[in-house]
């Protein structure tokens, strides 16, 4: 066996995948190489957005690119289909490495330009047999702005530079000038040629885990695990899913603040349609393009996606693969919509509509089942902080926060969640790398949609600059219309970011903006929103209440404004008075939407 798989073709023959636990070995060896692609990256790539905020993920396709283990992160499409478009899987060789970022050619695979791919073909026995892929979120790519992320964006050549799938090693010889352009674009170079180096090394690394597979048991079995895996996947989402929704049509919509440049709100509105023969999903009536960058370009996989990882999530014996993409029989998205939006509308914020989009699936479990689902959820904060050193080169803290999630049917929600893997950066790490000092990272109170289930609470995070100045960009969602809560629970609290809060020139930055000055000393307070209630908050337990007041998740004044709990003077509940308030118990309906109540009625 050589580097690039070589394998004996007779002894490959001899080995079979005869029964379930051979299965469930290749299963498990299909994962632990993803997981080892996946911390080979965490470990060795140079931007803090990778290896502090885990914004990566590592993939297993079969020969013909079908996605055999992937991430339950439901932002990607088909991921290797646009490699094969340009480069047919007949030219390809051992040691190719292909790589892109455009969004627009790969019809959503990525979704904003910072978003690398990089794949190889990986052979046994003189012939494709899979794929391993990695993806990234790079740091700077260039653009308009340091960061390549900015709402004052009007066109996606606006968010850095763009990859077409490209042919980056040819024969396990690597195109330097090829790479020479991209590194030219960015602001950091050598973070650029690091985030690549690790990219790298992880699909090189799965190349050699698959060969090791196949030559262990086989070609025709390990093709034969593939399709099995899949089957099952597909099996269990669907069987799951008809459970769960009865046949019938269901609607549901949630709209999006602002698209950062004075047009909003834009709404997205979905129609869920259930019968015996079909499952089908149409988003056609959803808003049209906006001119800032909250459009996203979505992969008609993805919602199909995003159900499999909720039907999925409390299981962890099946993978999420093209069984869990095949849930949907039919996906409509109309062209020109914020969903699917022409060349070159700018797609760089588009995690705000991912998350809403997200919260609107819910949404339609939720009215499907009368209220058998979890609230919804606020959009994770993303904002930058860019300095110069004495020295003149620039600097960039661009800082992923997390937001609390809604409430299930059985518990509260999860607090301080950042989507891609529930991280923050710690204090460390900022103090040692950043021109700041963290002054104060707490939850944020009062945030989580009270509830039966309380919703999860959001993050305070304040630092004072260090720097003589800088320039910082805020993105935050869901201050007009804040996650709802179900089925009696309220919705959840936004966010909001302050410059210098009780002091002196104290002022409120706009949420979605770019461009704010800030000096030497001045504080930037960043507080993040809830997700939804569940239940009425009036059938919360008093000890729970009083719990969540004494670890500083729900204030005094909002315990019995919110619950009906009464506080005596010795912070203990006041039974007795408690009993009296709650005998005011205010009517609920199915959804509790703040101040955007007719979306889902």
């Amino acid at each position: 066996m050589n580097d690039y798989g070589q394998i004996d073709p007779a002894a490959a023959a001899t080995a079979r995948v005869r029964d379930p636990i051979t299965l469930e070995i290749v299963r498990g060896a299909l994962r632990a190489t993803q997981s080892e692609m996946e911390a080979l990256i965490e470990r060795t790539a140079m931007s803090p957005f990778i290896r502090e905020k885990k914004d990566f993920y590592a993939a297993l396709f079969d020969g013909e690119g079908r996605l055999i283990v992937g991430s339950n992160l439901p932002i990607f499409g088909d991921a290797i289909g646009p490699i094969i478009e340009h480069y047919p899987r007949a030219t390809m060789r051992e040691g190719d490495i292909y790589w892109y970022n455009d969004c627009y050619a790969s019809h959503g695979a990525v979704s904003h330009s910072p978003d690398q791919v990089f794949a190889c073909p990986v052979f046994c026995g003189g012939e494709i047999v899979a794929f391993a892929q990695s993806w990234a979120h790079f740091n700077d790519i260039g653009g308009m702005r340091a960061g390549s992320l900015s709402p004052e964006c009007e066109e996606i050549f606006q968010e850095g530079i763009i990859v077409p799938p490209v042919l980056i090693a040819r024969d396990g010889h690597f195109n330097d000038e090829l790479f020479r352009v991209f590194v030219r674009n960015s602001r950091f170079p050598a973070m650029v040629q690091g985030d690549t180096r690790a990219s790298i090394a992880a699909i090189r690394l799965g190349e050699r885990r698959l060969v090791e597979l196949f030559a262990r048991f086989g070609i025709a079995p390990m093709r034969q695990a593939f399709d099995q895996l899949v089957a099952r996947t597909r099996a269990v989402v669907r069987q799951r899913f008809r459970a769960l929704i009865p046949p019938g049509e269901y609607r549901c919509a949630d709209a999006i603040d602002s698209d950062g440049q004075g047009h909003g709100p834009v709404t997205l509105r979905y129609r869920l349609s259930v019968s015996e023969d079909l499952i089908e999903l149409d988003t056609g009536d959803s808003d049209d393009q906006v001119p800032g960058p909250v459009n996203f370009l979505m992969s008609p996989s993805v919602p199909a996606a995003v159900f499999a990882s909720y039907l999925l999530g409390e299981t962890a014996e099946h993978l999420i693969n093209a069984g869990a993409e095949q849930l949907l029989d039919r996906v409509h998205l109309r062209d020109g919509s914020v969903l699917h939006p022409r060349f070159p509308r700018p797609l760089g914020l588009r995690g705000i509509t991912l998350m809403r989009h997200m919260a609107v699936c819910l949404g339609l479990i939720a009215t499907a089942t009368q209220g058998e689902a979890m609230a919804a959820h606020s959009a994770y904060v993303i904002w930058y902080l860019r300095t110069k050193g004495d020295d003149g080169e620039p600097s960039l803290m661009s800082d992923g926060i997390g937001v609390g999630y809604g409430a299930r049917p059985f518990a509260d929600g999860n607090d301080a969640v950042y989507l891609v893997a529930q991280e923050n950066y710690p204090a460390e790490f900022v103090e040692s790398i950043y021109p700041v000092r963290l002054r104060r990272y707490a939850i944020n109170p009062d945030s989580g949609g009270p509830g039966r289930w309380r919703g999860g609470c959001g993050i305070i995070r304040e630092f004072e600059l260090l720097a003589p100045e800088a320039v910082i960009s805020v993105r935050i969602d869901g201050i007009e219309h804040p996650p709802w809560g179900v089925k009696g629970g309220k919705a959840g609290g936004a966010g909001r970011c302050v410059i210098n809060p009780g002091r002196a020139g104290e002022r409120v930055v706009a949420p979605i903006s770019d461009g704010t000055m800030i000096r030497r000393g001045d504080v930037v307070r960043i507080e993040t929103g809830g997700g939804g209630g569940y239940g009425h908050p009036f059938d919360r337990e008093p000890e729970r209440v009083l719990a969540d007041v004494r670890a500083g998740f729900v204030g005094a004044a909002r315990a019995e404004r919110d619950y009906g709990v009464i506080l005596g003077s010795d912070f203990d509940v006041d039974i007795a008075a408690t009993a009296r308030c709650r005998k005011r118990r205010p009517p609920v309906g199915l959804f509790h939407r703040g101040r955007y109540r007719d979306a889902l009625d």
